[in-house]
């Protein structure tokens, strides 16, 4: 197993995860299996009670993980299926030795942070490196784990010195030290100042741990690389070689052909030892170009609305805004993302905040599509109400998601089947119309894991024929999807609803949970009770996604009736799509059976593309 450790310097938020997700595509582009781990060192277990104003989303794992947003990143650009235990957590690592030490392992020792803190560390890394994460169930040769904080912060020593020890015991040859640090561009002096990457670099070195390589981070270019470069090779003790830049650049996909350019993935094989398929590489690489130059310089945009609560942070809706650039991307459109604070179109801000309200609705009204995500509490419900009965009365696209498809049923029972004391009881627990209502086995003291978590089966119901999103998912009469929630569609309300227009088209297993709403006779307007913007892929849009931009760009219709085909101005994909595909196809063949053959582990995953 080979292991990279990616660390950041100079301060908080400098894209060590779009970094680490990045190598994770350039060693998967030539094959070779790949795994990852995110260390956040906080005491809380999970992600799962955060603000999003406090790390961005939370984002659910197929086993019900709560976990940090940088795992979305990982999945999404390496296509593999992460578990919970792919995120650590201080809390996490010590609740394991605690409950260790209370069964008696340690009887009779001191428990300390050194050894069983950071022993407990290292078991669990190496034990979550081995899990495969592929479809095709095959281990994975190298672990990218990235220590969140920045190196100095008191709460990540355990784990740093875990990985000096970690370094040999794995031995040096199978470890590398990618360090990402910030270099500050003052505007006064215009100059590029290294002095706190090389800081950074000291005290890394002065904890145990020697940089393999440094990633030189900025917001602009830097005026002199081949100086600066010199400087920081100079002065932090590495090869030229080993000194990478990286400025902010117009899309996160860029960033792997931008690394590989600089000669990253060449650097990473070399000093790992590992394999390359030149052929693989290349078929690879030009279909990650491809999704790159349609985000870049595709000349139509669609402007879509998101309605939200946290509109003030993006990364809290970090997801929809990928699954959105995905589905985009694939039918040859730019999009437009407009944040409008669900609060803002309320009418009791027209009167405390008039400009406000003004300027939510122009940018809701100017906009292609609208897409209300999901969300927590009280504030802004009112508002995305508002937003889903503007847009079933405007017949403009409308895509909801959780709280987004309970608000559009609220929305529906109030002004279409008059019942105006529709309420949800997560606002009043005393609703006289409760059309929303919290899930029996939700346990309301604790609530940290108690939610309806993770991928769980959604049916087809037979009055599907009509559907759009039934099509959109290619007629199959069941898919899995991811959820988190804690409320959901009262039973009682069902088939009134549904007579009036609003079908539930999709239910659990059981059927007795409504997991998608659709209303008839209208462009499109789909409410899920899931999450898809969680499974959506750079080369795999979730179909919810794709629907509403394909509505919002009026070609949604023609798409359906030609069997969900794309015409060809309209595709991702070049007119050679077909001839790449069946290559991919041949390499995974004959990399399965060079592994039946010498138990080869470096074979190409079913679900690259």
């Amino acid at each position: 197993m080979k292991y990279i450790i990616v660390t950041g310097g100079v301060m908080s938020g400098v894209g060590k995860g779009i970094i680490a997700s990045s190598i994770g595509t350039l060693l998967k582009s030539c094959g070779i299996h790949v795994t990852s781990i995110k260390i956040d060192p906080y005491l809380n277990i999970d992600a799962g009670t955060f603000s999003p104003y406090e790390h961005g989303e939370v984002y659910v794992l197929d086993d019900g993980g709560e976990v940090d947003l940088d795992l979305g990143n990982y999945e999404r650009f390496m296509d593999v299926t992460l578990h919970s235990v792919n995120n650590i957590t201080t809390g996490k690592i010590y609740q394991e030795v605690i409950n260790r030490e209370r069964r008696g392992d340690y009887l009779g020792k001191t428990v300390q942070v050194i050894p069983h803190i950071t022993d407990a560390i290292q078991d669990w890394v190496e034990r979550v490196a081995k899990q495969p994460v592929s479809d095709d169930g095959v281990q994975p040769d190298v672990c990218i784990v990235e220590l969140g904080g920045t190196i100095g912060d008191i709460e990540s020593m355990p784990f740093v010195e875990a990985f000096r020890q970690f370094q040999f015991k794995v031995k040096k040859e199978n470890l590398i030290c990618a360090h990402v640090s910030f270099i500050l561009q003052p505007g006064a002096t215009g100059d590029d100042k290294t002095k706190p990457t090389q800081a950074s670099v000291r005290e890394l070195r002065g904890l145990g741990l020697t940089p393999d390589l440094i990633i030189c981070r900025s917001t602009k270019p830097c005026n002199n690389v081949e100086q600066v470069k010199k400087k920081i090779s100079t002065f932090c003790d590495v090869a030229l070689k080993q000194v990478l830049f990286m400025h902010d650049l117009d899309s996160i996909y860029k960033v792997p052909l931008f690394m590989e350019k600089q000669g990253a993935l060449e650097f990473l094989l070399d000093r790992l030892s590992l394999p390359i398929n030149i052929t693989f590489n290349q078929i690879f690489m030009k279909q990650w170009k491809k999704l790159s130059d349609k985000i870049d310089y595709s000349q139509k945009t669609i402007k879509i609305a998101l309605v939200g609560k946290y509109t003030q942070l993006s990364d809290a809706y970090a997801s929809v805004s990928r699954a959105l650039t995905h589905a985009g991307a694939n039918i040859n459109h730019k999009v437009d993302i407009t944040y409008v604070e669900a609060a803002n179109l309320e009418n009791d801000t027209k009167i405390s905040n008039p400009v406000g309200y003004h300027e939510a609705w122009q940018k809701l009204c100017r906009s292609d599509g609208v897409i209300v995500p999901g969300g927590f509490g009280t504030r802004g419900v009112e508002g995305k109400i508002e937003a889903c009965r503007w847009c079933r009365e405007t017949r403009k696209p409308f895509l909801g998601i959780c709280l987004g498809m309970q608000t559009a049923v609220l929305e529906f029972a109030r002004n279409v089947l008059h019942i105006e004391n529709a309420e949800t009881t997560e606002i009043n627990l005393n609703a006289k119309e409760p059309l929303i209502v919290e899930m029996p086995e939700h346990c309301p003291e604790n609530k940290g894991g108690t939610m309806r978590l993770g991928k769980r089966t959604t049916i087809f119901k037979n009055n599907s024929s009509f559907s759009n999103i039934y099509k959109l998912y290619g007629r199959r009469q069941q898919i899995e999807e991811r959820h988190r929630h804690r409320y959901e569609v009262n039973l009682d309300y069902v088939e009134r609803v549904e007579q009036a227009g609003l079908k539930f088209i999709g239910v659990d297993t059981e059927g007795k949970r409504m997991e998608i709403c659709e209303l008839e006779n209208h462009p499109y307007f789909v409410a899920t009770q899931f999450h898809p913007e969680y499974l959506s892929r750079p080369l795999k849009p979730s179909p919810p996604f794709l629907g509403l931009m394909l509505a919002s760009c009026g070609k949604l219709k023609s798409y359906l009736e030609n069997e969900c085909r794309l015409t060809p101005d309209e595709s991702c994909s070049e007119d050679d799509s077909e001839d790449i595909l069946m290559k991919i196809q041949d390499l995974i063949v004959t990399s399965s059976n060079e592994k039946k053959v010498n138990g080869n582990s470096n074979g190409f995953s079913n679900d690259l593309l």
